[in-house]
């Protein structure tokens, strides 16, 4: 389970994106997720999924890794996609009772599916490409003008940098706790939906105390590398730009620049 988790989990390879300047990397792909919310043509789709796809083999992560990823988010694409089919109103293909599928409701199940799986894919290349300390690094430099509004910047960087690292951490504790259970006779994973849902239910209380205690180890942790409230404190790795986080920079741009004209020229 923890496997197919992506966000929070650290691949090194000797890529052009392991290279980068973390700001880059988070200023590059926020921008490029603001731009899939102006996806609306087949054209823009097809291009948003071959640039995708070139990020995704520039990483040299494994493409089954990334397959493997999306299988947490199934229930969540397939509610979608129902969703959009069963409420959208327009042309009705079929029809049985008071249910009614519409084309247009397909094409927006579609369009919405395509979407969030790129937006997956491209969010997970953060984090897989990118080491926890680099990223709270670049975090807290490019929220370093909050400071003088008296924004705790050091600490908002960590607590999410933390909270990213500990999803994987999370799921490797409810596998452990499910083993457990197997061990002793009790298998919920042959039990049907309903009543496995419900099964997980009971596996909370023990998930809840271990993540408390996992939290308050890291606290002492904290505290006795002397790291306080972190103003002030200084790095070991300076983060400096190159040339290729310009070039990658410029990428993003003129990629987000082409989503806009396709969107404005209905193309």
């Amino acid at each position: 389970m923890s496997e197919s988790v992506l966000i929070g989990q650290y691949i090194g390879t000797n890529s052009v994106f392991h290279r980068l300047d973390p700001r880059t990397k988070i200023v590059s792909i926020f921008i490029i997720m603001l731009s899939f919310l102006m996806l609306g043509t087949v054209t823009s789709y097809v291009i948003a999924t071959l640039f995708v796809l070139g990020i995704l083999m520039i990483s040299k992560i494994p493409f089954p890794i990334f397959m493997r990823g999306l299988k947490p988010i199934l229930f969540i694409l397939f509610f979608t996609f129902i969703y959009n089919i069963l409420l959208t109103k327009g042309t009705v293909i079929w029809s049985w009772s008071f249910i009614e599928v519409t084309m247009e409701g397909i094409q927006n199940g579609v369009r919405f599916v395509w979407r969030i799986i790129l937006l997956v894919l491209l969010a997970s290349i953060l984090t897989l490409t990118t080491k926890p300390l680099e990223l709270a690094s670049g975090l807290e430099k490019l929220l370093a003008p909050l400071s003088k509004l008296h924004v705790p910047v050091e600490q908002f960087s960590l607590m999410i940098v933390i909270a990213i690292r500990f999803i994987p951490t999370i799921l490797q504790e409810l596998e452990r706790i499910i083993l457990a259970q197997k061990a002793r006779g009790h298998d919920i994973s042959n039990l049907p939906f309903v009543k496995r849902m419900l099964a997980y239910v009971p596996i909370l209380v023990p998930l809840l105390f271990t993540t408390v205690q996992r939290a308050e180890q890291l606290t002492y942790a904290i505290d006795a590398r002397a790291y306080g409230k972190g103003k002030g404190r200084t790095a070991y790795k300076l983060l400096q730009f190159q040339q290729v986080d310009y070039v990658v920079g410029m990428v993003a741009v003129l990629f987000v620049i082409t989503v806009l004209v396709i969107k404005i020229g209905g193309m």
